[in-house]
C-alpha cells in the first residue's frame, strides 16, 4: 500500500513537468514588470517565417527525481534480496535519466522564426510562440524594444 501511495505521489509530480507556464513566448502575454510602461511601437511585414522549438527553461530535478523514483520502486519489487537491490538500482538511474528526457521534452515550445521588414525598411528577426495570424505578408505590430519585443498580427 505504501509503495502505491508514493508511486501515485511521484506520477502526478511527474505529469506536474508537463505544466510549466509556455504562454511567456506569446505575442499576446506581457509580464508583470512590462505592465504599465512606455513601450516603443512600429509596424512592418513578415518577410519569411519558420517553424522553430524555444527550449524553455527547465531544472531537470523533478522529471530526474520522479523517473529515478518510480524507475526504482518498479526494480526493488522485482525479484528478491540482493539481486533486487541491484535492480532497484539499475532500473532507478534508467529512470532518472529517462524522466530527464520526457522534462526536457515536455519543456518545448512550437514557435515561430520570423523575418520582419519594419516600415522603415530594416530588417529584423523575431522568435516567439506560434499564433495564428503570424504568416508570410502579414502587416504586424511590433511592441517593445530591440531586446524585447511582441509581435501581433493587425
Amino acid at each position: 500500500m505504501k509503495k502505491q501511495v508514493i508511486l501515485t505521489a511521484l506520477i502526478a509530480a511527474f505529469a506536474v513537468t508537463g505544466c510549466a507556464n509556455k504562454s511567456v513566448y506569446s505575442g499576446n502575454v506581457y509580464t508583470g514588470s512590462q505592465a504599465k510602461e512606455a513601450r516603443g511601437i512600429s509596424y512592418g511585414t513578415i518577410v519569411s517565417v519558420r517553424e522553430v522549438q524555444i527550449q524553455a527553461p527547465s531544472s531537470g530535478v523533478i522529471g530526474t527525481t520522479a523517473g529515478g523514483a518510480i524507475g526504482g520502486i518498479a526494480g526493488s519489487s522485482m525479484g528478491g534480496g540482493r539481486g533486487s537491490d541491484l535492480l532497484g538500482v539499475l532500473v532507478g538511474t534508467v529512470g532518472a535519466v529517462v524522466g530527464n528526457k520526457i522534462e526536457q521534452g515536455l519543456s518545448k515550445v512550437t514557435s515561430l522564426e520570423m523575418v520582419i521588414r519594419k516600415d522603415d525598411g530594416s530588417e529584423i528577426v523575431v522568435v516567439q510562440k506560434k499564433e495564428a495570424g503570424l504568416t508570410r505578408g502579414a502587416r504586424v505590430r511590433l511592441v517593445g524594444t530591440s531586446s524585447d519585443v511582441n509581435v501581433s498580427p493587425l
